[in-house]
């Protein structure tokens, strides 16, 4: 059986946030065994697994990402949406569009430590589509 949904996000900052709360909130009643996929409609923003825990991970890989692509750097041709446009596509492309996470007892099979992150990568990047596949 497949199911799928799609619902949006909230808009947040530029950042790592941590999500998960929000997208089980947004899912239907999960199977008992299953995968689950999860696309973000965008390409500067993305979405991550990561630790869960320890809020610093989530500001040290702001910083990470900012200084790995920063913002006007004199090679950029795609610059007229401004400054944080083109290095979010770019941070996109390295962290990914999706998530597949397995499904075990109608919940998500996720590590003690682990956690949903959606990363914003743009000042404004405002609401954000997430399109859901459960296969069971």
């Amino acid at each position: 059986m497949i199911q799928q949904i799609e619902f949006t996000l909230r808009a947040y900052p530029r950042g790592i946030h941590l999500i998960t709360g929000e997208i089980l909130n947004k899912l239907p009643q999960l199977p008992e065994a299953g995968i689950i996929n999860l696309l973000i409609k965008h390409t500067s923003a993305a979405l991550a697994l990561n630790e869960n825990a320890d809020p610093d991970v989530r500001s040290d890989l702001r910083s990470i990402f900012d200084r790995m692509v920063p913002e006007n750097a004199p090679y950029y041709l795609h610059t007229d949406e401004g400054p944080d446009d083109m290095p979010s596509h770019a941070k996109s492309v390295i962290v990914g569009s999706t998530l597949t996470l397995p499904v075990t007892r109608g919940r998500l099979n996720l590590g003690t430590w682990q956690g949903i992150y959606l990363c914003e990568f743009r000042d404004y990047g405002g609401a954000r589509s997430i399109v859901a596949t459960v296969m069971s």
